[in-house]
């Protein structure tokens, strides 16, 4: 029996084993990021400490990243995951233990932020180019779009499930449950055979300065890429910073408590599964530039109708909508980058990506963060979402150009 065309990529079982285990392990840490978050506000009632505490996790990805994506160019890249899983199991345990005995203050959850962004630094460019690893060029799109599937259908059940587990037994077992759900990861991991990429025999007589300037100097040479790089900095600084501040929306602006925040966030993973969904049904995708420029100017929009809106109902379509604008947008330039650079690089290439995409994100954050204290948070994301907006419209010209 021939395998639907739509989704080939299933039919590869090491894919399939590795993102049963990513799900599970993503499910936990989007209840972690919703509890920390919930938590953060509960101690400060501080839009600009909920921006401090993301800069601290996103902040490492500016400062590491780069050099994540030479090392997932350099050793095996499965047992690189395994290790980074496996660190990530102790800061969770830690905000759970802390949570539990009434010990955690801000400054303990700012720490253990930057050590969970410090591993997230290496094992973002790692696992980009791993997924790349298990499948054929062929099966590429279908398995990038088949992740960012799982990813979004984690941001629905993940922030739900925190929102109950924080209403029933307290924000100590969200804690716990990330650190137990690490396991999962890694067990997948373990499943997948062994095996050596072609980067690794190719890439590990270069030094790091030498793997880190062959990786830059290729992606300096391609305008097409620096067009998008450009793009995803600008929605980085001035749309995903929106995200910290769902606690603050829920209490002061729609009242609806950590269930409405759970939901909230849910929300948004709704409609970037959705999204991810129609793009993996897809057989072929044409006009990505295209695609790129409408799925952007979606997201922005919606996101400023958010900022604008003390209804419950409507900011959940609203962040429906949104999330559906983002991952499309985050999906086209995924493919684009993985597609366009050579196998040897792609660790290094997807390194810059995540640096634009994540290590921007500090500064989003703590401009954010300063802007919703100074001006009202409302203002504040109606600024970033009219700036990512007039980005994309600038350059939808030459973005129509990539098919």
């Amino acid at each position: 029996m021939q395998p639907s065309t739509r989704f080939i990529a299933l039919v590869n079982k090491n894919l399939r084993l590795f993102l049963a285990g990513h799900a599970i392990s993503l499910t936990g840490s989007w209840m972690q990021s919703v509890a920390q978050g919930w938590l953060v506000y509960t101690l400060t009632k501080s839009a600009f400490s909920l921006g401090l505490v993301a800069v601290a996790l996103s902040a490492p990805v500016l400062l590491f990243s780069l050099f994540g994506g030479v090392i997932a160019d350099k050793v095996n890249r499965r047992q690189l995951l395994i290790t980074t899983q496996t660190l990530s199991i102790v800061p969770a345990l830690l905000l759970a233990v802390l949570t539990l005995s009434g010990q955690i203050t801000v400054g303990w959850i700012m720490g253990l932020a930057f050590l969970l962004g410090t591993v997230n630094a290496i094992e973002l460019p790692a696992r980009q180019a791993f997924l790349a690893e298990l499948v054929t060029r062929a099966e590429l799109t279908s398995a990038i779009t088949l992740h960012s599937v799982v990813f979004n259908a984690t941001r629905i059940i993940g922030p739900i499930l925190a929102g109950f587990t924080i209403a029933v037994t307290g924000l100590s077992v969200c804690f716990l449950i990330n650190a137990v759900s690490f396991l999962a990861g890694i067990a997948s991991l373990l499943l997948i055979p062994h095996q050596t990429s072609t980067s690794i025999a190719t890439n590990s007589h270069y030094s790091m300065l030498d793997g880190l300037r062959e990786g830059v100097r290729y992606v300096a040479g391609e305008r097409q890429i620096i067009l998008v790089m450009v793009l995803v900095a600008v929605v980085s600084l001035f749309g995903i910073p929106f995200v910290p501040m769902l606690p603050v929306f829920a209490d002061g602006v729609l009242k609806v408590g950590p269930e409405g925040l759970g939901f909230l966030a849910g929300a948004s993973g709704a409609g970037s599964l959705l999204a991810a969904l129609l793009v993996a049904w897809q057989r072929n995708i044409n006009k990505k530039g295209r695609l790129m420029v409408a799925a952007g100017l979606l997201f922005a929009g919606c996101l400023f109708l958010f900022a604008h809106t003390d209804d419950y109902q409507a900011a959940l379509l609203a962040l429906l909508f949104s999330g559906a604008g983002m991952v499309c947008f985050l999906a086209m330039i995924s493919c684009h980058l993985q597609h366009h650079c050579p196998d040897i690089l792609r660790g290094r290439v997807m390194g810059v990506y995540t640096l634009v995409l994540i290590g921007m994100a500090p500064f989003g954050h703590a401009l954010m963060g300063f802007l919703a204290g100074a001006i009202g948070v409302s203002a504040a994301l109606s600024f970033g979402s009219a700036i990512c907006g007039g980005a994309i419209l600038a350059s939808a010209r030459p973005l129509f150009r990539i098919n």
